[in-house]
């Protein structure tokens, strides 16, 4: 009997899903046009305030404010810290050699929610995506976690930042499980980079890519019905069985996130976007639902970072998205992790190389593609680097590269 009625259940979830226009195993497929979409602005200033620390708005009452206020004390210092080591010194050196007339849309691929280092390299962009396996998150959870679980949650992310701040990058283990944390890891980065340039969010927003590329909002009805769906189906439960590169993209029905952000206190300026995407962005998926690479090309020509991408676009599974950004990289900035010299050479850029490398301390690499980093590097004029961008080389040596047209 309790079998049949979970059945029962089940179909007719299936049936509400097919109703609203979502495929039960498809959760992005189109709804009904006239649902509004939903803003998340409210509860990403809540994040903001009580685990980001950033703003000075008041602590909601259900929630221990010394708790908070210690965490924030810590937080603090983090962020000073990471200023001092780290921030200023990139941020000036950066400036000093990116061209005044780089694009403000910035793509940011193997990214997480990195949106901390990306203000550093372009601190006046108006449009920032990043791209990775991780899901946004569900910021909603600020709405519902049990207060007694406060002090826990707050130190999971102080943890987490702190080892991003530490390492001038984060691993995709510790991204991948920071992006499972009741407090959504993805989000806490994001905001975390607000609170750390004195920005403060403003909306929040998920989205679906459409297959022309254009971006379609969702409401808080279509997102229930999603978690309905995924927990019935126990779907994004389970890794799948065949993953490529040992990492898997997460399956959430909160993958994809806008913030629209400002300037902390300044409600006269024009507000910015970041955007982060889940996607594997191997060939195989690609292959399969390139809509994220439609979507990208909207974009013309942008500025690209990238850092501690495990080399993946040395890869040739990797070539789909490492052929659209030879296809529209006004001006880049990577360590060794970013695009091998003869495939920019072929593609008309040049590339500078700042501090040291002899070779990555890490990689599979059958093609021996190392060879033309170290070739770049022994065959220019050296160029001291005073920080770590992304990975050190195999000697712990700080490095650096702009790709950029040529002349």
């Amino acid at each position: 009997m309790k079998r049949s009625m979970r059945g029962a259940g089940l179909i007719f979830l299936v049936a509400l899903v097919a109703a609203s226009g979502l495929a039960a195993a498809d959760p992005t497929a189109a709804p009904t046009k006239a649902t509004p979409a939903t803003d998340y602005g409210a509860q990403a200033r809540v994040l903001f305030r009580i685990a980001a620390c950033g703003g000075e708005d008041p602590i909601p009452t259900r929630l221990d404010a010394k708790t908070i206020d210690r965490h924030c004390r810590a937080m603090t210092a983090l962020y000073a810290s990471h200023r001092k080591a780290w921030v200023d010194k990139a941020k000036a050196f950066i400036a000093e050699i990116r061209p005044k007339d780089a694009p403000g849309v910035i793509v940011y691929p193997f990214g997480g929610g990195d949106l901390s280092s990306a203000l550093v390299a372009f601190p006046d962009a108006t449009e920032i995506t990043t791209i990775s396996l991780e899901a946004a998150g569900d910021i909603r959870a600020v709405d519902t976690f049990k207060p007694s679980k406060l002090a826990h949650e707050l130190a999971v992310s102080h943890e987490d930042l702190e080892y991003l701040y530490r390492s001038a990058y984060s691993a995709t283990k510790n991204l991948q499980a920071a992006s499972r944390s009741s407090f959504p890891g993805t989000l806490m980065f994001a905001l975390a980079g607000l609170a750390l340039h004195d920005m403060e969010p403003v909306a929040l927003r998920y989205f679906d890519i459409e297959d022309t590329g254009a971006l379609r909002y969702l409401s808080d009805a279509e997102l229930e019905l999603r978690v309905v769906e995924y927990a019935a189906t126990k779907r994004g439960q389970t890794p799948p069985k065949n993953v490529t590169h040992f990492w898997y993209m997460h399956d959430s029905p909160f993958g994809n996130v806008e913030i629209q952000y400002r300037p902390r206190g300044d409600a006269k300026a024009p507000l910015r976007t970041y955007r982060h995407i889940v996607a594997n962005l191997d060939n195989s998926h690609l292959d399969a639902d390139e809509r994220v690479l439609v979507h990208l090309r909207t974009k013309g020509k942008v500025s690209v970072m990238t850092k501690a991408a495990s080399f993946l676009l040395w890869y040739d599974d990797f070539s789909k998205i490492r052929s659209y950004l030879l296809a529209s990289i006004a001006w880049m900035v990577s360590d060794a992790s970013g695009i091998p010299p003869s495939l920019a050479a072929a593609a008309g850029y040049e590339q500078v190389a700042y501090g040291e490398f002899a070779g990555p301390y890490f990689i599979y690499d059958t093609k021996n593609v190392r060879a033309e980093f170290i070739k770049l590097w022994q065959t220019q004029p050296k160029r001291p680097l005073p920080f770590r961008f992304g990975y050190p080389d195999v000697n712990k040596h700080n490095h650096l590269m702009v790709t950029r047209p040529k002349p």
